[in-house]
């Protein structure tokens, strides 16, 4: 099935015509950095961080040179350049990203309509069909993998087998730059020696939890009893980990490209006391999620926020409204009684964001525009901010309250944006 060729990874050596494996896993290596490396290749093989060169800001990406250092994303830069000191800082670029990821996805599309895309660096490919014509799953994924490389420069690691979490793993394991085909009847061999952590949904806790019962790897995880399972991490969890234990995994690739969620996140460029500060923040970030829903057609039921300390204790809360909203503020009359239900108003805060989630199309689920008295009037003016946004983009006006707050913008300092490189950047669903 398989080798391990030097550098520590399991790949596929040889071509098989074995069809047991049509779900493909493509995941770009480096991603973020590598495209950066595009038009910097006097910088290929160098440890690279990219990210805001600021003791707050955080790793957006790191090559593999970086990687062996011990950086990796979303670690604090301050702690990135301690670990590595030489690292050349490069700043992020989301258009850029935006870009590739479409030409990258693209090409999967040509493949097989069948692709489930999970952000912008990678997918899962369902390939059943495209047997027939193109030949089996190692030769598709091989195909693949030339394609992008000399069409883009950039290289992906892909993973195949029977079942999405098993090609997810396969691809995590043949990285970088490799190619792992898990036939079926050899799904069990090559799981059941992977350490528990493969197992999706296991963190550090439940890692802990299950190696004070002994359960060191998931086939210890498969031979154990579903009872001790239950007892240790509940039943819900408990009846999820057997089953992955065993590969078992009937979910399908799916092509829906519904959001999940939308949000946005700001990082302040030092850390925030004054609650009518995080106050403003809310108001503003919930303005822009409002603004984003009625853009995309959706409306929410879900409200979160999300607070991190100076110490990078996150905190999460949330209420689920009566009926679903598009309005930023309704998002904010929400967002706004949970933080002050959360009783940290004078504590040092670093980040603050502002979620929705149950996205639903908008004027669906219920959603009744006469519920509140207030409701029509908000809406006819951020219709109008809508407008306003449309025609004069940034230079359109602000909501009063915000330009009230303006002489604390220099307070802000804004995360890598995925959609705008140097504003506050939407929040990833399930942040």
């Amino acid at each position: 099935m398989s080798k391990q060729d030097g550098s520590g990874r399991l790949v596929t050596a040889d071509p098989t015509d074995d069809v047991s494996a049509p779900i493909l896993h493509v995941d770009m290596d480096a991603f973020f950095a590598s495209v950066e490396l595009l038009d910097r290749p006097d910088l290929v093989g160098k440890p690279v961080v990219i990210g805001h060169r600021s003791d707050r800001s955080v790793v957006t990406a790191a090559t593999y040179e970086a990687r062996k250092f011990g950086v990796n994303s979303a670690m604090p830069m301050a702690i990135a350049l301690r670990r590595c000191p030489q690292a050349i800082v490069l700043e992020p670029h989301g258009e850029k990203y935006r870009h590739w990821s479409s030409v990258v996805m693209s090409m999967f599309d040509d493949v097989t309509p069948l692709v489930e895309r999970l952000g912008i660096d990678e997918a899962f490919l369902d390939v059943s069909g495209a047997i027939r014509l193109m030949g089996p799953p190692w030769q598709i994924a091989t195909e693949l993998r030339r394609r992008v490389h000399a069409e883009t420069g950039l290289r992906c690691s892909i993973g195949a087998a029977s079942t999405k979490f098993v090609a997810k793993l396969a691809s995590s394991v043949s990285k970088p730059d490799g190619l792992l085909v898990v036939p079926h009847d050899q799904t069990i061999a090559f799981l059941h020696p992977r350490p528990i952590s493969a197992l999706w949904g296991v963190g550090g806790k439940t890692e802990e939890v299950l190696a004070n019962l002994g359960l060191r790897t998931v086939g210890d995880v498969a031979t154990a009893s579903p009872d001790t399972l239950v007892r240790a991490v509940g039943a819900a969890a408990g009846a999820k980990l057997h089953d992955l234990a065993w590969a078992r995994d009937p979910r399908r690739v799916h092509t829906d490209t519904t959001e999940k969620s939308v949000g946005h996140e700001m990082t302040f460029s030092t850390d925030v006391v004054d609650p009518d500060v995080i106050r403003r923040e809310l108001l503003r970030l919930s303005d822009k999620v409002g603004a984003r829903l009625r853009a995309a057609g959706l409306s929410g039921r879900t409200v979160v926020l999300k607070l991190r300390t100076t110490d990078f204790v996150t905190i999460t809360r949330s209420r689920t409204l009566a009926d679903p909203t598009d309005l930023g503020r309704r998002i904010y009359d929400e967002v706004r009684s949970v933080y002050e239900a959360t009783g940290k108003q004078h504590e040092r805060i670093r980040l603050v964001g502002v979620r929705v989630e149950q996205l639903g199309a908008a004027g669906d689920g219920g959603l009744s525009l006469g519920l509140w008295d207030d409701d029509a009037e908000w809406r006819e003016a951020e219709s109008t901010m809508d407008a306003l946004r449309a025609r004069f983009g940034a230079a359109a006006p602000t909501p009063a309250s915000l330009l009230r707050a303006g002489g604390d913008d220099s307070r802000r300092r804004s995360r890598h944006d995925r959609d705008r490189p140097g504003r506050d950047r939407p929040a990833a669903a399930g942040e």
